[in-house]
């Protein structure tokens, strides 16, 4: 069953979550049989979306939040379902890439497999990729206030999805990273868009965000751009 962890901040999302750096696009382009089509499952508001479809005759790009969806990137080349990504009205052996970027923790894993092996063809790839805490210490202590809140499935972020294993052949991928280069400001906005945050307003309050804003105040002053980065966890199979 779809729970909706982020319709709530979806405008949030979509300003403040950090994008995918163009070479992860090619890697998976260069490694797909063909660019014909990328299925984006769980797409959110199309973050990696818009990447796939510089590389990607056409993007079907689906999620089960129609408010995620109404903030998505737009190009001639994605079109947007709202649909789950255990059941897409994909049709079978269609697509060259599937891929599911910060999403696959949230999926029924199992039924997800059956998905892609029904929609992807013969050589396709498939791929789920995640990227773990912002590195530094400056978000840790807010870490730590939200950490109680998380929903289940937020684990498979933490150990790099040791636990979701593909049936089919691992491809090699080259060592990425995520980074953006952010003011205070937009660091704050990104942790805000965290389903642990929303959690925790609405259970006790805005005490540890309030805290959390006045820290980055104190220990970043000028609001001056800074690079932030997240480790970024890669796992590409070929599905046949």
């Amino acid at each position: 069953m779809f729970v909706d962890h982020f319709s709530a901040v979806a405008k949030g999302y979509a300003t403040y979550r950090p994008h995918y750096p163009a070479a992860l696009v090619d890697v998976l382009a260069d490694r797909a049989p063909a660019t014909a089509l990328a299925w984006d499952a769980g797409c959110g508001n199309g973050q990696l979306s818009g990447g796939l479809a510089r590389r990607f005759a056409k993007v079907i790009a689906t999620d089960p939040s129609q408010a995620q969806l109404d903030a998505a990137t737009r190009e001639p080349n994605i079109e947007y379902r709202c649909e789950p990504s255990e059941r897409s009205s994909l049709e079978p052996a269609s697509a060259d890439l599937v891929v599911a970027a910060q999403a696959a923790h949230w999926f029924d894993w199992p039924a997800w497999l059956a998905e892609v092996a029904r929609v992807a063809r013969p050589g396709a790839l498939a791929c789920v990729i995640s990227y773990g805490n912002v590195l530094g210490e400056l978000v840790a202590p807010y870490r730590a206030a939200v950490e109680p809140y998380w929903p289940k499935g937020r684990e498979h972020v933490d150990n790099g999805y040791r636990d979701l294993v593909f049936p089919w052949p691992a491809v090699e991928t080259p060592p990425l990273e995520l980074a953006e280069t952010w003011t205070r400001d937009e660091l704050f906005g990104y942790v805000t868009t965290w389903s642990a945050t929303e959690r925790m307003v609405k259970a006790v309050g805005t005490g540890a965000l309030d805290q959390f804003r006045e820290r980055l105040a104190a220990e970043w002053p000028d609001n001056e751009p800074r690079d932030v980065r997240w480790p970024l966890t890669i796992k590409l199979a070929r599905v046949g």
